[in-house]
């Protein structure tokens, strides 16, 4: 929180916006003194018990994370504020704030920053400093929180692995920080470039996406649109294979069955949404040109393939073929090591030749399994944790969509301003169905009545902690919190 005060005092904020972020500095440093005194018996963490801190510890944050926006007045509502920075620390982009202008820069700052901090991992940025054990507590907390279904060191040390992993995220957040500085400022936003340019980054790095001036990216410049689909695209990928390109090994990135999968993915669904915008096989109020279709495309695919939610257009209005693209990919998400959600690329893959074996097994009772990886024999094991992964994942999408349908708000209708015009929606099925998967794919915007220019504070506080919970679960893959919120975690073995 001293990067969010430092801003409050740069910006000459009130009061009040310091002591926001003073106030739990200090209890939080305090805190921090008294939980040293007591000394374990033992200091090794099991695969059980790693699961289960890395869990309480996103709740943890996301409690004392919310607390400068009530101090500060900008979400005087506590859950609202759990669910704006759980949204953040998740890199989900959802918010419920209705009136972005009327927020302070640290405020804004707070947010965006949250979306870098959650994007590589909390404990990973810890796991830098702490001492490694030779009992594999320190992998234990990155399993936890590193997505993807397998996780591993890409050098012999835990320490050595998550300070390659930093410094490439860092290396690219700076430098896409640097290319925004070239274009143009917003009209309006003429002394707010760096600042724009390094929340900006903040969202495309931790593939978050909270917006900080009203329509998300709508009225930045061609130039930076194009320049924030890139760097989405790049977050998207494995950071193991960044540095696979640094010690010169190339053909090894190449060959990666995700990496291929991946941006056969992007392409593909680019080229069906493009296809749906231009050729007008059903009409939408937007009259795009050819480089707008196309630049519109590449931005929101790459937004959501990679769960950042950034927008520039009101996709809520697009022809049927384009939003169930958009839908498709939020599902999906990037690869695996990454900073984005969804069900990863990689399972995808897996899932899939985990069903051709199955198949091949019927047909042939002796056929022996010769499935592979990145080079490596498909285990059952594996084959086995993915289909697990995925039916717990539509399980809970199922379960948060019903618990939704409980909320006053369904059967209302919300007036939505964009880009395609002044329109009214109601708030229906798709609305709830759209918001559990954003949330629980960490992607932002929804559907209907949460759709891009839309907010989720029309919800009702216990749909809003449901949704905060199911953000929570989407990060950090399930596991961990059941885990944690599991009886039989608690008990002495």
């Amino acid at each position: 929180m001293l990067a969010p005060l430092l801003v409050s005092f740069i910006y000459r904020e009130q009061a009040e916006h310091k002591f926001a972020f003073l106030i739990p500095i200090l209890i939080l440093a305090v805190l921090g003194c008294l939980l040293q005194l007591p000394k374990p018996k033992r200091t090794s963490l099991y695969q059980k018990e790693g699961f289960a801190l890395v869990a309480l510890v996103w709740i943890v944050m996301t409690l004392f994370g919310a607390v400068p926006f009530v101090i500060n007045g900008d979400i005087p509502n506590y859950i609202d504020a759990c669910f704006e920075i759980m949204s953040g620390f998740t890199t989900t982009g959802s918010s419920i704030i209705t009136d972005i202008t009327a927020v302070s820069h640290s405020t804004l700052f707070w947010r965006s920053f949250s979306h870098w901090i959650g994007g590589m991992g909390i404990l990973v940025f810890v796991l830098i400093f702490i001492p490694e054990s030779n009992e594999g507590s320190s992998m234990h907390l990155l399993r936890a929180e590193s997505p993807g279904p397998q996780v591993g060191k890409i050098v012999s040390k835990m320490k050595v692995t998550t300070r390659i992993l930093y410094l490439i995220y860092l290396g690219m957040t700076v430098l896409e920080v640097i290319i925004l500085m070239f274009d143009k400022p917003i009209p309006g936003y003429e002394n707010e470039k760096f600042f724009f340019s390094l929340l900006t980054t903040f969202g495309c790095a931790g593939t978050g996406g909270f917006g900080f001036i009203p329509g998300s990216m709508e009225l930045f410049h061609p130039f930076s649109q194009y320049v924030m689909a890139i760097f989405l695209i790049l977050f998207g990928c494995n950071f193991s294979l960044y540095y696979l390109i640094l010690i010169g090994k190339i053909k090894d990135v190449l060959k990666s069955e995700e990496f291929k999968s991946y941006f056969l993915i992007v392409a593909a669904s680019v080229c069906l949404t493009f296809i749906s915008l231009v050729g007008k096989f059903e009409s939408f109020p937007q009259n795009y040109t050819t480089e707008e279709a196309f630049r519109h495309s590449l931005f929101q695919i790459a937004s959501l393939i990679t769960t950042a939610g950034y927008t520039t257009t009101d996709f809520n209005v697009w022809p049927m073929l384009a939003s169930t693209t958009l839908i498709v990919v939020m599902f999906i998400g990037a690869m695996a090591g990454s900073t984005a959600g969804g069900l990863k690329v990689s399972r995808i893959v897996i899932a899939a030749k985990g069903c051709y074996v199955n198949i091949r097994k019927l047909i042939n009772p002796r056929y022996v399994p010769k499935a592979k990886i990145e080079g490596k024999i498909l285990e059952e094991k594996t084959t086995n944790d993915v289909f697990s992964f995925i039916t717990l994942y539509f399980f809970i999408l199922i379960i948060v969509t019903l618990l939704l349908s409980f909320d006053p708000i369904n059967g209302q209708t919300v007036q939505i301003v964009s880009d395609a015009g002044t329109y009214t929606v109601k708030h229906g099925f798709f609305s709830n169905f759209s918001s559990a998967l954003t949330c629980i794919s960490n992607v932002g915007p929804a559907f209907e009545a949460v759709g891009p220019y839309a907010s989720f504070a029309g919800f009702s506080w216990f749909s809003k902690l449901i949704l905060t919970f199911t953000m929570l679960l989407g990060r950090l893959e399930i596991l961990p919190v059941i885990i944690l919120f599991t009886p039989r975690t608690w008990k002495k073995v």
